[in-house]
């Protein structure tokens, strides 16, 4: 079955622009399915997979409930548990100022982490992919500010600001509904569907730098994306051994931008699924989803934000899509869109991205 797989996606070409799952069967009954990570796989990233996939062994599912938080990415942090690519985690967050799902205090702001997760196999230059497979609030409270950051508006403006009260408003959640209601008469009355999302993803940093989780980076780190949902796919550079992945500030929902500085804040339910991709380094973060394909990079300026995205997803068009350079800036040029994930953390982040249903009709120039 294993060689009668490779066989037929060697024939595909590795299916650049329709990338197949692959389920394979071993002797003792086991499911293994194979996904390409990116929604084109390039012959590369195919290979690696492949070759993981033959010396790989049955998934586990890790049930872990943190007891211990962090206030840094950093790989001089001890592992909380060390898993294998494949491997299934069930786990949860605390949220941005530290309380947890049964409303109790259990760590220090900002954004304590939940992990790190040591990923057997991982190395230097490696890709780890990280699939978020569900998301859930597990309480029925959340907090945001409720003033505009001042980097969001015309520093005029803040002068002659009529509110100046830091004040943070509490949301009530129904997760049975959905939906999240503003419990503050006096603001406004506000009730918006409910669209939990992980405001930080990251692995320990390189250089064995120690950064603060109000900030992202390379690693990922405190990206603060709206977009990063359950389903999505993210793609992070390995820059120590085992990876270290960390995850946190969860959020029930959250605007574009985090204007507020705050999305909806709150503890989650986490179910994720790691895979390790041999020799794949990447400069920034990439990001899947039914609909696109996306990196993001952030920095301040905005327009370096900018720049790390676009760059890097130019790279993976290159890389992975078979598209020379002009190929991928012609394309780009026409097709690419941009998100403003956050400006109001240390760095600002953008994303770039390109619909997979564009991607679908490309080919490269012969």
């Amino acid at each position: 079955m294993l060689l009668e797989t490779v066989a037929a996606i060697s024939k595909l070409g590795y299916a650049r622009r329709h990338p197949p799952e692959i389920v394979m069967k071993t002797a003792s009954s086991t499911r293994l399915a194979i996904r390409f990570v990116t929604c084109a796989a390039g012959a590369g990233v195919a290979a690696a997979l492949l070759s993981g996939a033959l010396a790989a062994q049955p998934s586990t599912t890790h049930t872990f409930v943190p007891d211990r938080f962090y206030n840094t990415f950093s790989g001089a942090h001890p592992p909380a548990l060390r898993i294998k690519s494949g491997d299934r985690v069930v786990t949860k967050t605390a949220d941005a100022s530290g309380t947890d799902w049964n409303g109790k205090q259990v760590a220090s702001g900002p954004n304590p982490q939940t992990g790190p997760f040591y990923v057997e196999g991982a190395e230097p230059g490696d890709m780890l992919v990280v699939s978020i497979d569900k998301l859930e609030i597990n309480r029925t409270t959340a907090y945001s500010s409720s003033l505009l950051a001042p980097y969001t508006v015309d520093p005029a403006s803040l002068a002659g600001r009529v509110d100046r009260d830091p004040r943070r408003v509490t949301w009530l959640l129904d997760k049975a509904k959905g939906m999240a209601r503003l419990d503050a008469p006096d603001v406004a009355t506000i009730e918006l569907p409910l669209r939990p999302m992980l405001g930080c993803l990251g692995v320990a940093p390189a250089r064995k730098e120690a950064i603060a989780t109000s900030t992202p980076g390379p690693f990922g780190g405190n990206m603060d994306y709206a977009g990063l949902n359950a389903g999505v796919k993210v793609m992070l550079p390995v820059n120590e051994p085992g990876a270290l992945l960390f995850l946190g500030d969860g959020h029930a929902r959250q605007g574009e931008g985090e204007v507020v500085g705050t999305g909806l804040e709150t503890s989650l339910d986490v179910e994720f699924s790691v895979t390790v991709v041999k020799k794949k380094a990447l400069a920034w973060p990439r990001l899947e989803n039914d609909t696109y394909v996306m990196t993001l990079g952030s920095e301040r300026p905005l327009l370096q934000a900018m720049q790390h995205a676009t760059t890097e997803l130019q790279r993976w068009l290159v890389a992975d899509y078979g598209l020379s350079e002009r190929g991928a800036a012609t394309l780009m040029g026409q097709a690419l869109e941009y998100e403003i994930a956050n400006v109001v953390d240390p760095h600002f982040t953008v994303v770039a991205k390109i619909r997979k249903s564009i991607l679908a009709g490309v080919k490269p120039g012969r």
